[in-house]
């Protein structure tokens, strides 16, 4: 699919260059060679550029100084990636012309193989002569400046690289031909990517995926599973960040609306669902493909060539509303689309950094890679990631883990004969470079208490102080298995609820913390009955203080719905702190601030019937009061059924 996009691509530039030239007068008069060049275009604008290039050749045998067959043989290798097969025709035809116009589309024409093949300095010097003369084409020159602008951050850039290192993945990954648009899990346990066993566009596209053994070692790919892959096509994926939801591309062989769809597939236990279509809110008649999903799996970035983008291909945007359908995707606004071209869009598992491949700004030549960072008026200017993942060459994915610390990538080379293939690396990325804000998760098993059965429940990701969802995602109905992303920057609320069970809260600073490791908690529900208890670690008071902080709204209001969903429920509201001080001082302060959470109920509809209050200061420690961490846990407000 890459080689197939780049094809595509490069016939419809040269195309709309030779459309916008005015039909000129040959400079042979051979009627043969101009026969010959006639029909060989008919042949290279439907990619058959073999044919296309023996006819060339044919005209240039006729009249050796034939300028426009030079022009049109070279443009044949630029499609093919032949670049210095294209520049030496371009360079043979632009010798042997003064005429001003026949220069210019040469001077324009070698541009971007010159940039292709890391020759900067020849690069900026034709563009250069093309933007000095050209009085009649605006888009030919917005582009020449773009490429000129590529030349010059190029050349600056080669002289101040940036401190990457990378390595190839090992033979258990790279056995195909070609693999690419790599992605990961967010624990890094499962890569997941495409492979095609040869650069044939019509030969067959599968997702496969390699597991990392105990050892750090990514074991032989695979296929993803028998209801995804057909002997058909099935291509670029994304998946959320705990594994059980997967977006597809598929071009051929299943219900689409346009020439490629995305296909939803979740998996259940092991097993994956026979992928669906995401519908008409998402797809349209044109060609969708290369999505990612944000950690939760309820944003969606996919590239579409439909009509109403801002240019040849653009990244769009839907989101999953509350009863999990698709809305109607959006076009990600002009911050990130140009007038040219935005494929492989990543957003990263923060959901605040996204990376996307683009060739319409100024780069190291054809596609590098840009991101840019989301924050409170839109998206930032979209920067360059810089060397080695991209260079002159083709850079068309990349996948940056969680915490930050490393990247995946396919880089695709060109062999003989316009053939090409593409490995996949893993580049270390330094502290300095970095994403700005790194995420960390929580994974584990939720069950029911007694019976030891796993559990499908909802979790929820707060931000305390915006009282905003982050993350909202659901336990596997068949392991009980969660995962779920922390951001830092932010401190957060998690509340896992089912119904006919008391909800779990827990808390995470990560405001501050610069240092963090996966967090593992498996979580036990209690069915509500005499008896149960959650301890409510998102009530906030200020030390010594019985007022409620403001923060404690996300949880005050979840204890207000669950009172309010089960009307029949009594409960007592314990207060309790740690041996600091006189035990008589620590039970008043802790009936006080139950008192406060009773109050707050009261104000907002709760019979006052339904609730007690108790002070239970330092009596009923539930860790040891010899250290912080133990009085912290100490200090609480339990939530108690009584019937």
């Amino acid at each position: 699919m890459v080689r197939l996009i780049t094809l595509l691509i490069g016939i419809l530039s040269w195309s709309v260059v030779l459309a916008q030239q005015p039909a000129p007068v040959l400079s042979t008069k051979s009627k043969k060679a101009i026969e010959l060049y006639t029909v060989a275009d008919n042949f290279r604008v439907r990619g058959e550029y073999d044919q296309a290039i023996n006819l060339l050749n044919q005209a240039l045998a006729k009249d050796p100084k034939f300028v426009e067959a030079y022009l049109r043989l070279g443009l044949t290798y630029f499609s093919m990636k032949q670049y210095q097969n294209a520049l030496r025709q371009f360079e043979k035809g632009l010798a042997l012309t003064d005429d001003i116009n026949r220069q210019k589309a040469f001077w324009y024409s070698m541009g971007e193989p010159y940039l292709l093949t890391g020759e900067y300095e020849k690069a900026m010097k034709v563009l250069k002569s093309f933007i000095d003369n050209e009085r009649t084409s605006k888009q030919r020159l917005d582009r020449a400046n773009m490429l000129y602008k590529s030349a010059e951050f190029a050349l600056e850039s080669k002289a101040n690289p940036n401190p990457y290192s990378r390595k190839l993945l090992s033979d258990s990954v790279n056995e195909f031909e070609l693999q690419y648009f790599p992605v990961l899990t967010a624990d890094q346990s499962q890569l997941i990517f495409t492979r095609r066993i040869s650069d044939n566009p019509n030969d067959d596209e599968n997702l496969v995926v390699s597991r990392k053994s105990s050892r750090g070692r990514w074991l032989r790919a695979e296929s993803i599973s028998k209801n995804i892959n057909t002997p058909l096509n099935e291509g670029t994926c994304s998946i959320s960040a705990d594994g059980r939801k997967l977006i597809l591309t598929t071009c051929t062989g299943r219900d689409g609306i346009g020439s490629c769809d995305l296909y939803e597939s979740i998996k259940v236990g092991n097993d994956w669902s026979e992928p669906r279509n995401l519908g008409r809110n998402v797809n349209s008649s044109a060609w969708e493909s290369q999505p990612s999903l944000s950690a939760d799996g309820r944003t969606l970035y996919f590239v579409s060539d439909r009509k109403a983008g801002l240019g040849l291909r653009d990244i769009w945007v839907s989101t999953q509303d509350s009863k999990g359908e698709w809305t109607k995707a959006v076009n990600a606004g002009p911050q990130i689309n140009s007038a040219y071209d935005e494929i492989s869009p990543f957003i990263h598992a923060n959901n605040r950094t996204l990376f996307f491949a683009t060739n319409g700004r100024p780069g190291f030549g054809g596609y590098d890679i840009f991101y840019c960072d989301r924050d409170s008026s839109g998206w930032t200017t979209p920067k360059n990631l810089g060397q080695p993942i991209n260079d002159n060459g083709e850079q068309f994915s990349l996948y940056i883990t969680a915490d930050g610390q490393k990247g995946y990538y396919s880089h695709e080379e060109t062999l003989g004969s316009g053939h090409s293939r593409s490995k996949i690396y893993e580049v270390l990325i330094p502290p300095t470079n970095q994403v700005r804000f790194r995420s960390n998760y929580v994974k584990g098993v939720i069950r029911d208490k007694v019976s030891r059965s796993p559990l499908s429940a909802r979790i929820e990701l707060l931000n305390i102080k915006t009282d905003e969802v982050v993350s909202l995602v659901s336990s596997d109905s068949v392991t009980g298995e969660y995962l779920i992303i922390l951001t830092q920057g932010d401190e957060y609320a998690l509340y896992v609820t089912k119904a006919g069970y008391l909800f779990k809260s827990y808390n995470f600073n990560y405001s501050e913390i610069t240092d963090f490791e996966p967090i593992a908690i498996d979580i036990d529900l209690e069915k509500v009955m005499a008896g149960s208890v959650a301890v409510l670690n998102n009530i906030f008071f200020d030390v010594d203080k019985y007022e409620l902080k403001e923060k404690s709204s996300p949880e005050l209001q979840k204890i207000l719905r669950f009172l309010k969903e089960n009307p029949r429920v009594k409960v007592e509201i314990g207060g309790h702190t740690d041996n600091s001080g006189s035990a008589s001082y620590n039970r008043e302060l802790s009936e006080k601030r139950a008192r406060s959470v009773y109050d707050f109920m009261v104000q907002h509809g709760i019979d006052k019937a339904r609730l007690f209050t108790k002070g239970y200061g330092p009596d009923r420690p539930v860790a040891s009061n010899e250290n912080d961490a133990g009085k912290q846990q100490n200090r609480r407000i339990e939530f108690r059924i009584l019937h």
